[in-house]
C-alpha cells in the first residue's frame, strides 16, 4: 500500500510547513524483515514445555485454595477478611495467567498439535466461564483488523462525529444535561470504572454490547459469543459444532458451580471462586485496553489500514512480577504477539527485543508510567479519534474537553 501523502495540518497551517511538519509517518518496514529478524528457534512450539507452564498454573492454584481452606481458622475477623482479599487477589492473577495461556491456545502458539492446542485452551477458558472457540473466532477477527475504526472489534474508538451525536442524543435530556456536569470528576469516574470492570467482560461475551454499528443491527442473541445459529454477526455456519462444544463447556462448568453452591453454599463458592473470577475480569479488560489504547497510537479507515500498520499500533508495557510470572509477559511483548502471533510466551522476550531494531521509532512502548496509573488516565481521555493531518486517513485520540 501507497503511504499518504503529507497532507495539510489541522490546525491550519499551510501546505508548505505541513510539508515540513507531518504528524505521523506510518511504519515503512516489511513483515519479511520482521521474520528474518527473529531468531528461527523462537518459533518452536515445545508441548512438553508448555504442559508444563499449565501444570505449574494449576499447582499454584490448588496450592491457594488449600492455604484458602485455613483462613476460617484465624482469629479475628479483621485477619480473616485480610486473609480472604489477599486470596482473591493472588487467585485473580493465577486466573489471569491462565487465561493467557489459553489465549495462546486459540493462536496454536503452545504446540504443533492443533488437538493439543483446543484442549488445554477450552479446559482453562471453559473454567473461567470464556466459551473458547468463539471466542477464538472474534479474536482471530482482531488480528485481522488491530485499529481499523471500521473492522476490528476490540476497543474501536469513535470518531468525534460519531461520539459527539451520541451523546446528543442521550435520553433523558434532563438527567444527562446534569450528567454532562458530574460525569468527568474524579469519583463518578472511579464509580463508572468500576461498574466497567465488573461487568463489561460478561457483558461482552453474552450480548456484545460494544459491537460495531453494522453488529448492532442484530438482536443481542445474534451477537453473543454462545449463539450456534450460524446467521449472526460474528461465525460461520460451520462454526457450530465448535461452538456448541465451548457452550457446552461452559455449560458443565455452571452445573458445577450450581453443585458447589447447593452443598458449600454461595458464600463460600464466592470466596474461593467468585471473587478471584472478577479479578481476573478486571485484568482481562485492563491488559487488553492498555495494550490498545493510548493517546500514541494510530488508527486508520480501511483506505489506510494495513496488516502491517495494525500490528505496529499496539504498545508494551511493564507490571513487575506480575507482568514476568503470573502473566507470562502479556503486558511487554504484545506488539510482537500481533507481528508472529504463534511465537510462544516462553520465546516472546527474545523475538520481541529481535524485532526492535527492525520496527525502530515504530515500536510502541511505554514503560516510565506505572501500569494502572496508565490505565486511569487513558480511560478518562481517551473518547474519540480525529486527523491530526487532515486527509492523511491517520486518526489519532483528540484531547477531551
Amino acid at each position: 500500500m501507497e503511504e499518504p501523502p503529507p497532507a495539510d495540518k489541522a490546525d491550519g497551517q499551510s501546505p508548505d510547513a505541513a510539508e515540513k511538519e507531518v504528524f505521523f509517518v506510518p511504519p515503512t518496514y516489511t513483515m519479511k524483515e520482521i521474520h528474518d529478524a527473529i531468531p528461527s528457534h523462537c518459533f518452536e512450539r515445545n508441548t512438553l514445555l508448555s504442559l508444563a507452564y499449565v501444570g505449574r498454573d494449576f499447582l499454584v492454584v490448588f496450592t491457594l485454595l488449600a492455604l484458602a481452606t485455613q483462613i476460617p481458622r484465624l482469629p479475628s475477623p479483621s485477619l480473616r477478611f485480610s486473609a480472604w482479599a489477599i486470596y482473591a487477589f493472588t487467585q485473580g492473577l493465577v486466573f489471569t495467567g491462565l487465561w493467557e495461556v489459553a489465549h495462546e491456545s486459540g493462536h496454536g502458539a503452545l504446540s504443533k498439535s492443533k488437538n493439543f492446542n483446543n484442549s488445554i485452551g477450552l479446559l482453562i477458558h471453559s473454567l473461567l466461564l470464556v466459551p473458547y472457540h468463539s471466542w477464538r473466532f472474534t479474536h482471530s477477527q482482531h488480528h485481522k483488523a488491530t485499529n481499523n475504526i471500521e473492522r476490528d472489534i476490540a476497543f474501536v474508538p469513535d470518531t468525534k462525529d460519531v461520539y459527539m451525536a451520541g451523546r446528543d442524543a442521550r435520553t433523558p435530556k434532563a438527567f444527562f444535561t446534569y450528567w454532562d456536569l458530574v460525569e468527568d470528576t474524579p469519583i463518578v469516574t472511579l464509580l463508572t470504572l468500576i461498574g466497567h470492570q465488573l461487568v463489561a467482560w460478561p457483558i461482552y461475551l453474552t450480548i456484545n454490547n460494544f459491537a460495531l454499528p453494522r453488529m448492532r443491527a442484530e438482536p443481542w442473541w445474534k451477537r453473543s459469543h454462545f449463539y450456534f445459529g450460524g446467521d449472526g454477526p460474528n461465525f460461520k455456519p460451520q462454526n457450530r459444532t465448535e461452538i456448541l462444544v465451548s457452550d457446552l463447556g461452559i455449560a458443565i462448568v455452571a452445573a458445577g458451580l450450581w453443585f458447589s453452591v447447593r452443598y458449600f453454599g454461595a458464600w463460600n463458592v464466592a470466596l474461593f471462586y467468585g471473587f478471584p473470577w472478577l479479578w481476573t475480569n478486571h485484568w482481562i479488560l485492563t491488559i487488553t485496553f492498555l495494550q490498545h489504547t493510548d493517546p500514541s497510537l494510530p488508527y486508520y479507515p480501511t483506505a489506510t489500514w494495513s496488516f502491517l500498520r495494525g500490528a505496529a499500533s499496539t504498545v508494551d508495557r511493564e507490571f513487575s512480577i506480575i507482568n514476568t510470572y503470573f502473566f507470562h509477559g502479556a503486558i511487554s511483548t504484545h506488539v510482537l504477539h500481533h507481528h508472529a502471533c504463534r511465537i510462544p510466551f516462553y520465546h516472546a522476550v527474545e523475538a520481541s527485543n529481535a524485532i526492535k531494531g527492525v520496527m525502530g521509532v515504530h515500536y510502541q512502548s511505554d514503560n516510565k508510567t506505572p501500569f494502572m496509573w496508565a490505565f486511569w488516565k487513558n480511560y478518562r481521555a481517551c473518547r474519540w479519534v480525529e486527523e491530526k493531518d487532515v486527509g492523511s486517513g491517520i486518526y489519532f485520540f483528540g484531547k477531551y474537553k
